[in-house]
């Protein structure tokens, strides 16, 4: 039985990862691996890894490495996958509509049960085998239906009042694309929150940094 303790966010964050890899492997036959190994594929290094995975009661055997298809399988009853956790998904425009059609959340732990808007133009429409319900029958859908989690594709301005709804029902696990910050003003509640405009201008310093040390390159570059 995998232990847990108080596995730090930085180390969980890394689990998706070696389970996609593990997964990669899978699909090319690899049957067994070594840490190293691991770690020159992954860009880590083979001491990063064996204590991420002690954290969990460790997995490989000195001279052997690690069984590729146990590490995964373990790898994902640590994450959950198994478990088709019952989720809803908070307000169906752009952005939760694409998610919800494009998203596989069987492969990541979850079941898509149920999916809410107060827009007219958008209620009875059809997504993902799911019609798209009035947020008015949140509450009726909730008690019937106990979903465990909640998807936020809604305004940063409506975000506290929905987050007080479904705390009232028993929710208190969000996926959260509302930039707002739930953790300032609930507690005990678990959040993961995803900014795409933080990810995007990360990646315009990335870009502009990898251009900017071009740049200096050519610059000390002695001409002839």
């Amino acid at each position: 039985m995998a232990k847990r303790g108080n596995v730090s966010l930085s180390v969980i964050r890394r689990l998706p990862r070696y389970y996609r890899f593990l997964g990669e492997l899978l699909q090319k036959n690899v049957t067994r691996i070594s840490s190293r190994e691991l770690a020159q594929l992954m860009q880590l290094t083979a001491s990063q890894i064996r204590q991420d995975l002690n954290c969990f009661g460790g997995f490989g055997q000195q001279g052997y490495g690690y069984n590729v298809a146990a590490l995964h399988t373990e790898i994902g009853k640590i994450m959950g996958l198994d478990k088709q956790t019952p989720m809803i998904l908070i307000g169906a425009g752009n952005l939760g509509r694409t998610i919800a059609k494009h998203m596989n959340f069987e492969k990541s732990g979850f079941k898509l049960i149920g999916i809410f808007d107060n827009n007219p133009e958008i209620i009875g429409t059809g997504v993902r085998q799911l019609t798209v319900s009035d947020a008015a029958h949140l509450r009726d859908f909730c008690l019937r239906n106990h979903p465990v989690a909640a998807i936020l594709c809604i305004p940063r301005e409506n975000t506290r009042q929905v987050v007080e709804e479904l705390l009232s029902l028993g929710i208190r696990n969000f996926w959260n694309f509302s930039h707002y910050d739930l953790s300032l003003d609930f507690e005990n509640v678990v959040v993961e929150n995803v900014h795409l405009g933080d990810s995007l201008m990360t990646f315009c310093y990335q870009v502009n940094e990898a251009s900017a040390e071009e740049e200096s390159d050519e610059e000390k570059s002695p001409i002839f």
